[in-house]
């Protein structure tokens, strides 16, 4: 059977479950799969209050390691706008001189082949180190063996150290004694419990800040809603501006004295995607207003991306949607810029995190570009300066304390 044939069934299958789990089916088959979901989804929910009840207790430990730690993270999967975030607190802390580094598992990269880590093991006494996205100086790695969103951070981010490895407490170490690090910041690291010393900033997609209320994988929460109360900071992402006293109220009832701080993802420019194009070919926004485009992503939430483009003018003639951290091939990008071609489209439009796992666009005969947001603070704190002066240099000058379990 060919393997291009199962790739593309196993995809599909892929979009159903994700269909299935945000109601966007009725039909008798999704209805049978979903009651199959929610059983998975109690199990599932058995295991994570084990795992947090054995870290409470000190059944299993959590480990020191002598500096500031700052997580950032999720009760959901995908879709908060979590990479802005650590990105500008990151730049945020290089800038006041701390030494940082960002720790990531490193989701969807390409581990070393199996014949290299069976002869590490048999070559040497400990662990292989964690691998080195950007040492502060160099991006040392591609997108594709650190992961689009450790690659994206690295490239952003000169002075910053970007490690990968599934073990972020070797991590840690590694950037302190490799690198000298002084501060760690934990990307998508609210589950990851063997750390000591934490401050957990929680980050909620305001548009849809629990899904149905289920745990995986009936639906998109990683831990119940009632672990709210383990957050130091809410960031409420995606905010059109207005408060949702609803939102607040649920927060509240979980975690009255969390500092709330609200935020929006805020498009900048424009920007031409490949290596032979310089970082002056860089668009102002106005220029989307009246052009014809094709939008494509792969992401969990492409619903405010492509609303993004329709806010700024464009007129978005098709939109090619894909599985979130979907690597794209050259015949994917073949077939974009012919459809871009039967839809008389000027251009290509993606995500920023989309573009760093492009292959070459070579002669495509047609521009692509990838949108870039940063985040912008708007309630909660005067600018983001002082919300990273509240968060990360508490008044004991010592490390933040960890949030009640």
């Amino acid at each position: 059977m060919p393997q291009h044939w199962l790739k593309r069934k196993f995809q599909a299958f892929e979009l159903y479950t994700v269909d299935v789990v945000l109601g966007r089916r009725a039909d008798t088959g999704a209805t049978v799969y979903g009651a199959l979901l929610q059983v998975l989804s109690w199990l599932f929910n058995g295991i994570v209050q084990l795992r947090l009840w054995l870290y409470r207790h000190r059944i299993l430990h959590d480990q020191p390691l002598g500096c500031l730690v700052v997580v950032v993270g999720n009760l959901t999967v995908g879709g908060t706008g979590k990479t802005p975030v650590v990105e500008k607190i990151a730049r945020a802390l290089r800038d006041r001189g701390r030494r940082v580094a960002i720790l990531s598992r490193g989701y969807k990269s390409k581990a070393p082949p199996f014949w290299k880590k069976w002869w590490y093991a048999l070559s040497h006494t400990q662990e292989p180190p964690p691998r080195v996205v950007s040492d502060g100086q160099r991006v040392l790695l591609d997108s594709e063996q650190a992961g689009d969103e450790p690659f994206m951070l690295a490239t952003n981010l000169p002075g910053v150290v970007v490690l990968v490895d599934k073990n972020r407490v070797k991590a840690g170490v590694h950037a302190i004694k490799r690198f000298g690090c002084d501060t760690l910041v934990l990307d998508d690291g609210f589950q990851y419990l063997p750390l000591k010393g934490r401050l957990n900033l929680l980050l909620v997609d305001k548009t849809n800040p629990f899904g149905n209320g289920n745990l995986l994988p009936r639906g998109i929460l990683r831990e119940p809603i009632k672990h709210l109360r383990r957050a130091n900071y809410i960031f409420l992402t995606k905010s059109n501006g207005t408060r949702d006293p609803e939102i607040e109220a649920q927060i509240a009832r979980y975690n009255p004295d969390a500092d709330i701080i609200e935020c929006a993802h805020r498009p900048k420019y424009l920007q031409r995607c490949g290596a032979g194009h310089p970082a002056a070919e860089r668009l102002p926004l106005d220029w989307l207003k009246g052009r014809r485009i094709v939008a494509f992503s792969g992401i969990a939430t492409p619903e405010s991306f492509e609303k993004f483009l329709r806010d700024l003018g464009a007129v978005v003639l098709a939109r090619e949607r894909f599985l979130d951290h979907y690597r794209y091939t050259a015949e994917d990008l073949a077939a974009l810029v012919a459809l871009a071609g039967r839809e008389g489209a000027e251009c290509l439009v993606t995500t920023e995190k989309d573009a760093v796992r492009l292959p070459a666009p070579g002669a495509a005969g047609i521009p692509l570009y990838y949108l870039r947001l940063e985040i912008e603070i708007i309630r909660g704190a005067a600018d983001f300066d002082e919300a990273v002066g509240r968060i990360c240099f508490p008044r004991d000058g010592g490390n933040a304390t960890m949030a009640p379990q």
